[in-house]
């Protein structure tokens, strides 16, 4: 234990003198909050969108007084022209959608941009409501109630109170940003304490010790474990403390309390540390095989996208966390933080995630012993 806790000693100590190393473990968690505000602005700006950003709409035919002032009602900026015109005008951008008229066949025309989808909208809601203007004057005319006709039938609405998809979005979000910045806080003491010792030749002066090699990993393994995890749980109390503060600046989440409660942290944490004890092991061992420091960059970069994509691909397929799943490497850790945020806790499935964790991670030390063991791996760059 006294020659773990030297080579811990030491690893430490050059992760925290070195400013890229701190900046990996301090600087990107404070990336997280900056995303999250971006994200929820986006929200915010497409769901609450002010008419008058997409309410310029084209009509190739004259309007009648009754339909100015329905158009009038409803916001529009009326565009007058024909259709080549209007054509022209939808192409520069002066215009988002515009309506033709072939008798009574009524026709609008739209582009894909963001601003025409709405003017679509608004168009088709003007038509809906222009349509059953002519109905009601049409029954009226006729003696009959168009009470009797048009609301043949009363239709109300019910939202249930349940969770809102934007809060459930950010959140599940907020984690795999967590996740991808413990794998990069993991990257660059993983490649320093391997590949960048071979390229120094440091390795050679301390192998030249009293201390085996499985103290050496395991050292070098619990320093680039603990830097993750400082950075995991770091990550998480700004993402709370962001989280808390976002209903207060943003329509999306008004009256909504986003906030992680004291279970949700305390799980959320034994996440974080099953990751990183995981995470911490893959990069050792794939940095270790490298001849160089910036070899072992290259080969590690994949894995900053391989820990990001299972949760969001899972999130976006809808997939249910079970047994089988928590056995799955990357994915089990989203899907268990996402059952964690909707206040569903499995105990069997977490502990299978740290089972299976275990397991792996030993595996991978294992491994990593055995091919500091071997000198064509250790020396392979001389």
């Amino acid at each position: 234990m006294s020659k773990i806790r030297y080579v811990l000693k030491k690893e430490l100590k050059e992760t925290f003198r070195d400013k890229k190393s701190l900046a990996m473990m301090l600087v990107i968690p404070i990336m997280i909050p900056i995303i999250l505000i971006f994200m929820s602005y986006i929200f915010d700006t497409t769901v609450d969108k002010d008419v008058n950003s997409y309410n310029k709409i084209g009509f190739s035919y004259s309007l009648s007084s009754a339909e100015k002032e329905m158009t009038k009602s409803m916001n529009i900026d009326i565009i007058d022209g024909n259709s080549e015109e209007l054509d022209k005008k939808l192409d520069n951008g002066e215009i988002y959608a515009y309506i033709t008229k072939d008798g009574n066949k009524y026709k609008i025309v739209s582009n894909q941009s963001e601003n025409s989808t709405y003017a679509n909208a608004l168009a088709n809601s003007y038509l809906e409501s222009y349509k059953n203007y002519l109905a009601s004057n049409y029954l009226v005319e006729h003696e009959i109630n168009p009470n009797d006709v048009i609301n043949v039938i009363e239709i109300n609405s019910e939202v249930k109170e349940s969770e809102n998809f934007m809060s459930k979005y950010i959140i599940s979000y907020a984690f795999l940003f967590i996740i991808m910045a413990i794998t990069v806080s993991a990257t660059y003491p993983a490649t320093d304490a391997t590949a960048g010792e071979k390229e120094r030749g440091t390795l050679e002066t301390l192998l030249t010790f009293p201390i085996k090699s499985k103290d050496i990993i395991i050292g070098k393994y619990l320093s680039v474990s603990l830097s993750s995890i400082i950075t995991g749980v770091l990550s998480l109390a700004l993402t709370d403390v962001t989280l808390m503060f976002l209903p207060t600046m943003f329509k999306t989440y008004e009256n909504m309390e986003l906030g992680f409660n004291t279970n949700m942290i305390l799980l959320s944490i034994l996440i974080i540390v099953a990751f990183s004890m995981f995470i911490s092991g893959l990069t050792i061992a794939i940095a270790s095989k490298s001849k160089t420091f910036k070899e072992a960059q290259s080969s590690l970069t994949p894995l900053n996208f391989i820990s990001f994509f299972p949760g969001m691909i899972a999130y976006f397929a809808n997939v249910s966390s079970s047994t089988v799943l928590a056995m799955i490497p990357f994915l089990n850790y989203s899907l268990i933080f996402t059952d964690v945020a909707n206040n569903k806790v499995n105990v069997l499935q977490i502990s299978i995630m740290l089972i299976s964790t275990i397991v792996l991670t030993s595996i991978i030390l294992y491994v990593i012993i055995k091919q500091y063991k071997s000198e064509k791996v250790l020396f392979s760059n001389k």
